[in-house]
């Protein structure tokens, strides 16, 4: 069964060499109990060891049932020692921190046992040596004779067919030895056993064999055995070994947790200790990770909120003002030429200003872009918490209640009411609904007309994190408002003033005591929500205003007929309050840029209704003529021809101011009298005086001679050409209004062809992404040859943006820098902890190996408990984290205001103990394999 030839064991220590065994050869029989006796020193443990595949000799042959080792390789040893070999040492080798029970199973373990047979061959092989009632004691918990049985179990729980036995009495008292070797007696009937003793008289009484060795040979052999041709081709047995060789061995990670963690478990203390020094690093991680975290998500919730006030406008009609904000402030390129250098020369600013104005004005087609936009999807809208398309429409709001007069809310009529903007009501020198400059630049960039009202972000989720709503709700339906008060529940007086409940006439009267040096009244109005919930408001159409007179066949403004407007605001469509809110302690910048917020589909509402208007049809389909005055628009076919007419009758007017303007007097009294009625007649309309009527005239001339009355009509004629001359006037010929300012009076706008687009980024990268977006688009339509479809816009919020992202690029450098350090200190200090764990586990090694345990098992072993070190250093340093940001938070809100920058997120956590298991598996990598290359037979020695 088991062969040795010549074997020889060399030991090589530095230059010197010692020769264990000496060509040692033997055979033995598959069931005997072999005793080897000899002094210290004599090679006995050597041979011992060599037998059970924990020491390699160094020429020779073992061979197991025929079969050679010399090409066994690492694995095969394994399997050999977990099948073939049970070990019983005189120190018994049990794990001190596994129950009897476990320290049995651990070989079925090694062997791939399943768990519910494990068990039941470890109690069975407890029974045979007497131990099943202590199964579930700790080693320490019992006497040197159980320690041993304990061992013998092991040794036979994978029915090996080799039992090896090195001083198995050595430690034990004489009582207690004889129960032992009984036990190993009765064991020797079917199977193996050879043990190494120094006891000759236990050797002479119950060894069948005895094996003496002196100076690495055998010199005296009581029973040799020769195996016979018939035992070597034992198939059976062969066989049998074979299907053994084959079995695999290899430990479970979860083998290999339950032994480092019950290890770990016996040193509580400690464990402890290590497991928080291990997360110091991981709380230092932990620590920048909450704040990096806090403040990333403070500065993206500035950026939201920022950018929710401050979008990229894209308008129809744009001036860079980045170009023209530098030459305000001075930044233009400097004037190189040569000076006198004691004197002063002028900078022409205001020149570059203008210049730039006029070189960078630009009209952009938002038409076009705006189905780009559309066209582009998900691709672009992920980019952005709201695409805002304005239009010139602006909804005109009033008071419900006219009892006390009329009381225009939006556009405001309080500017007006300071002379400050003219409104809807305003008129041109000819009689036509205009607007002023201010409100034609107003229409467009909506940046010099004071409004209360303005169209909400369409964002539910950005406002509501921005806003608390303090009554009511948010607006569900189209004709719905919210009423926006300040942090502090203030409303400007302004404001007030705009939605009526302060009194707008007052405004002329306090405006006039302030001239006059008197003081005015600043009492505080106090008002409850429901005060603000019960405002009602009209909703009145622009194209409304306007009515058509038939007789002059032009539309007339009615915004100055109080009855009309008061009958027209009771017809118009109510606009109900739902919520006040007020912007909560979080919120950076708002969305919500006026005192009334409305939703866009009261927007899309005023669009769809306005443009069923008959006004705005007529005004359509003549889009050469102001139907308001009846002119041409300046630029307009209608208009060249109104003008040549105009230059014709200037002159045939010329040629007729050339004639004599009176007949010379003579005897022709007919010519006389049609002269006299035609002067009554131009007396009567153009009168110099404005008192002597053609009735008065005749009766002042009936006793006049003919040469007085000749003089009379000279003088009269005379004076009325110099009061015709006087009063005259240039006629209009083309209206000082244009197309585009009549529809937007009028509050039409195509759905399609907005006048302004306001993209609210989601965050600064965002913008970017948005900006490059631009760009590409820009490059598109050059490439088709469409640059008239290029989009120029300024923006304001670039400069804030290049701060911004600097900052947060240079707080993110920083925090690499720490989380690297910390890093670098942890995995030292973990490779450091499982080395010494290593050294402390020397004999535990040995144990494993000679049960069959591999080199990957035991560096499983060890993975293991960097496994459970970096587990519990990261679940510590999370805990630990946690209880640190409370105070930390604390602080800085104490400090600067701002809440919740001191917050681990639960991704966070996760990932931090991770990292911590990932990097401690990481730094017990070269400890682990230092312990799966110890020597077994060294380890076993270690104490």
């Amino acid at each position: 069964m088991l062969t040795l030839s010549n074997i020889i064991k060399e030991y090589h220590m530095a230059d010197t060499s010692v020769t264990a065994l000496k060509g040692v050869s033997i055979s033995f029989r598959k069931s005997e109990f072999v005793a080897v006796l000899g002094q210290s020193g004599c090679g006995k443990t050597t041979l011992l060891n060599i037998i059970g595949g924990l020491d390699h000799y160094t020429s020779g042959d073992l061979t197991i049932n025929g079969v050679s080792t010399k090409d066994y390789k690492d694995s095969d040893w394994d399997r050999y020692r977990n099948h073939s070999i049970g070990f019983v040492f005189q120190s018994y080798n049990l794990i001190l921190h596994q129950s009897v029970l476990s320290n049995v199973e651990l070989a079925l373990t090694i062997s791939g046992v399943s768990k519910q047979e494990r068990k039941k061959r470890a109690i069975e092989a407890l029974k045979q040596v007497g131990l099943e009632d202590q199964m579930y004691k700790k080693p320490t918990q019992m006497s040197g004779g159980q320690m041993q049985r304990v061992a013998i179990a092991r040794a036979l729980v994978n029915d090996p067919d080799i039992l090896l036995a090195d001083e198995p009495t050595g430690a034990l008292d004489s009582e207690t030895s004889i129960q032992i070797m009984d036990l190993l007696k009765e064991i020797s009937k079917d199977r193996l056993i050879i043990m190494v003793t120094h006891n000759p008289e236990l050797a002479q009484s119950y060894a069948t064999r005895i094996v003496r060795l002196l100076d690495g040979q055998i010199i005296s052999d009581s029973m040799p055995y020769e195996p016979n041709a018939k035992e070597n081709s034992e198939e059976d047995s062969r066989q049998e070994q074979l299907a053994k060789a084959k079995k695999k061995t290899s430990m479970s990670f979860l083998t290999a947790i339950s032994l480092s963690l019950n290890n770990l478990m016996t040193k509580k203390g400690r464990t402890f200790m290590v497991a928080f020094a291990g997360s110091i690093g991981i709380i230092g991680i932990a620590l920048i990770l909450s704040l990096s975290s806090g403040f990333q998500g403070y500065i993206k919730k500035v950026e939201e909120d920022t950018l929710s006030s401050y979008p990229i406008t894209i308008q129809d009609k744009t001036v860079d003002f980045s170009s023209l904000m530098l030459s305000l402030m001075g930044k233009r390129k400097e004037d190189t030429q040569k000076r006198d250098p004691n004197k002063v020369y002028s900078s022409d600013v205001m020149g570059d200003m203008f210049n730039t104005m006029v070189k960078q004005a630009k009209a952009n087609n938002l038409e076009a872009f705006k189905q780009h936009i559309e066209q582009s999807g998900k691709e672009f809208s992920s980019l952005t918490t709201d695409i805002q398309y304005g239009y010139a429409t602006k909804p005109l709001i009033f008071r419900a209640d006219t009892n006390q007069g009329i009381v225009q809310s939006n556009p405001s009529a309080v500017m007006e009411k300071m002379g400050m903007f003219s409104g809807i009501g305003s008129t041109s020198s000819q009689g036509a609904p205009s607007m002023s400059l201010t409100s034609i630049m107003s229409s467009s960039s909506s940046s010099n007309q004071y409004d209360a009202w303005a169209e909400m972000i369409n964002a539910p989720k950005l406002l509501e994190s921005q806003y608390d709503v303090l009554a009511g709700r948010w607006p569900q339906n189209w004709d719905e408002v919210v009423i926006r008060v300040t942090k502090h529940n203030q409303i400007s007086d302004i404001d007030l003033y705009s939605l009526g409940i302060k009194d707008q006439n007052k405004i002329s009267s306090t405006l006039r005591d302030m001239m006059l040096g008197k003081p005015i009244d600043n009492e505080v109005i106090e008002l409850d929500y429901q005060q603000l919930l019960d405002l009602r408001f009209k909703l009145v159409l622009n194209p409304a205003v306007f009515t058509y007179d038939p007789i002059t066949k032009k539309w007339v403004n009615r915004s100055k007929d109080e009855e009309y407007m008061k009958q027209l605001i009771s017809q118009g469509i109510e606009i109900k309050v739902v919520g006040v809110v007020r912007p909560n302690e979080n919120a950076t910048s708002a969305a919500i840029t006026k005192t009334v917020g409305y939703t866009q589909g009261l927007t899309k509402y005023l669009l769809e209704k306005v443009a069923e208007f008959e006004v705005v049809k007529q005004q359509q389909q003549n889009p050469e003529i102001d139907i308001f005055t009846g002119l041409p628009f300046e630029g307009t076919e209608a208009a060249e021809q109104a003008k040549k007419q105009a230059q014709e009758n200037q002159k045939n007017q010329e040629n007729q101011e050339q004639k004599p303007s009176a007949p010379q007097p003579g005897p022709n009294q007919n010519q006389a009298g049609q002269n006299q009625n035609q002067t009554g007649q131009n007396q009567a309309e153009q009168n110099p005086m404005g008192q002597l009527s053609q009735q008065d005239l005749q009766k002042l001339m009936e006793n006049m001679s003919e040469q007085e009355k000749a003089v009379i009509i000279q003088f009269f004629q005379k004076m009325s050409q110099m009061n015709a001359q006087a009063s005259k006037k240039p006629q209009a010929i083309v209206s000082e209004s244009t197309y585009e300012t009549n529809m937007m009076l009028l509050g039409f706008a195509k759905v399609s062809t907005p006048s302004r687009i306001q993209i609210y980024p989601v965050d600064f990268d965002s913008k970017e992404k948005i900006q490059t977006f631009i760009e590409n688009y820009n490059q598109k339509v050059k490439q088709e040859g469409k640059e008239e479809y290029v989009i120029e816009y300024t923006d304001y919020v670039r400069l804030m943006m290049s701060s911004v992202s600097s900052i947060i690029n240079a707080i993110t450098y920083v925090l690499i820098a720490f989380v690297t350090i910390s890093l670098i200190v942890s995995s030292i200090m973990i490779s450091i902890i499982t080395y010494i764990s290593v050294l402390e586990r020397t004999k535990e090694i040995g144990i494993l190996r000679s049960i069959g345990a591999s080199k990957r098992d035991i560096s499983r072993v060890f993975r293991a408990e960097t496994f459970l070190i970096g587990f519990s250093a990261g679940v510590l340093g999370i805990v630990v984290t946690v209880l640190l940001n409370l105070p930390i938070d604390a602080i800085i809100n104490h400090i600067a205001h701002i809440k919740g920058v001191a917050r681990l997120p639960m991704t966070g956590a996760l990932a931090l103990v991770a990292i911590s298991v990932l990097l401690t598996t990481i730094a017990g990598l070269v400890p682990s394999r230092m312990a799966a290359k110890k020597d077994p037979v060294i380890a076993l020695r270690s104490e």
